[in-house]
């Protein structure tokens, strides 16, 4: 197949991959809002809310690596058009589970299965086949700033839902919301996947997977990627409980977290933007160690709604800014063709971070009555993915020739 095939234009990918994970992440970032609700309702402890979300994220990050092969095979309408589906079953599902392992497997892996179809590394991987590589770093800035504004514009939503149809209501108008992705995925569905043909990959996955895992580069970034995970998905799955056991109401966290997306939405822009002009290593190093620091003056400040605010305003510019300069990273290291499946790989990284923070969170807590561990925790893994970041190489890598493969 020919390397100029017909692409998509960029407004199309952006306007349509943007709505998908507006959606896709909007929905996904209030599931703390959940927590004490299902949990009261069903007399539950929170280690096993959190579980079930810790699963979800496990699944997530696994899965995706898969999703993204099909992704890359055969292009990305199908894999989210599937996810669509799934996402809305598991919403369903996760509204009337009548025991913790029915919860776990609706709200941990039919979801989780949802999200790695719907999400980054499936947008990502149409950005990078699609967009121009002097302009990719600020498209995923795009797509990232998108996630954020679906958690600006959802986590409220959620809450109003929560509070005026009652919690399972609420996730059943999440579910038919879920559905919408389906339509947008078709103005993705790229015209060289149409026959079949896919798109021309001189490496086979087994070669591609081989290469990444041995180079030293890669493995720095899936490492640094792993506290991602952690901070962000403890943060935002246990923030809601945190505050209201300190007498905060729960229009602080509703608001604190659309604060986070909100913010994000001009940090993760700016950080892809400035992906474009300078080191992203740099970038990187500096977003993990400015969390460190922000959440130590969280934790050192008396805490109020003002200061809750102000946390999350400054946490929110580096919420998801990490996701520009890492995917566009193994994008320029190693070219577009398997774009999707590497960025699976590195975020099951951050998805096993995810599944560490927000199990790690309730489990400690329902052992010592606090998060502060967790917090300290998240501090020190800031401070060292600033450093494992900095020793990546970004150069293309270069290849002996080898034959085409399909």
């Amino acid at each position: 197949m020919s390397k100029h095939a017909q692409r998509l234009s960029i407004n199309q990918i952006l306007v349509c991959g943007a709505a998908i994970v507006t959606l896709s992440m909007g929905i996904r970032h209030g599931f703390g809002l959940w927590l004490q609700p299902v949990t009261q309702s069903q007399n539950w402890s929170r280690e096993t809310f959190a579980f079930a979300i810790a699963i979800q994220n496990l699944v997530w990050g696994f899965s995706g690596i898969f999703a993204g092969m099909l992704a890359d095979r055969f292009g990305a309408f199908r894999v989210i058009l599937g996810g669509s589906v799934l996402y809305a079953l598991g919403l369903v599902g996760m509204a009337y589970a009548s025991s913790a392992l029915l919860f776990s497997l609706t709200t941990g892996v039919l979801i989780g299965l949802a999200q790695a179809g719907t999400t980054y590394a499936i947008v990502y991987g149409v950005i990078g086949r699609n967009v121009p590589a002097n302009r990719r770093s600020w498209a995923m800035g795009i797509a990232a700033a998108a996630g954020s504004f679906g958690q600006f514009l959802m986590v409220p939503t959620e809450g109003l839902l929560i509070s005026n149809l009652g919690w399972q209501q609420a996730l059943v108008v999440l579910a038919f919301a879920s559905l919408m992705m389906m339509p947008l995925a078709a103005w993705l569905r790229e015209p060289h996947f149409r026959d079949g043909a896919g798109h021309f990959r001189e490496q086979s996955i087994m070669q591609a997977v081989r290469e990444a895992f041995r180079y030293r580069s890669f493995q720095l970034l899936t490492a640094g990627y792993f506290v991602c995970g952690f901070q962000v998905v403890f943060i935002g799955v246990h923030m809601p409980s945190y505050l209201k056991d300190h007498g905060l109401s729960p229009q602080v966290a509703s608001y604190s977290l659309a604060l986070i997306g909100l913010f994000n939405v001009f940090g993760t822009y700016a950080a892809g933007v400035l992906g474009q002009h300078m080191p992203k290593k740099n970038i990187l190093a500096f977003i993990y160690l400015t969390r460190a620091a922000v959440i130590s003056v969280f934790l050192l400040v008396p805490l109020s709604p003002m200061t809750v605010y102000v946390f999350s305003a400054v946490m929110g510019l580096l919420w998801l800014s990490t996701v520009p300069p890492t995917n566009a990273v193994v994008a320029q290291i190693f070219g577009v063709a398997h774009l999707s499946m590497l960025s699976g790989f590195v975020f099951f990284s951050h998805q096993i971070g995810s599944f560490m923070g927000v199990w790690l969170g309730g489990f400690l807590y329902d052992r010592t009555g606090s998060y502060d561990i967790v917090w300290y925790i998240a501090i020190a893994l800031g401070v060292l993915a600033a450093l494992v970041n900095l020793p990546v190489k970004e150069a293309a890598i270069i290849r002996a020739p080898a034959p085409q493969a399909g």
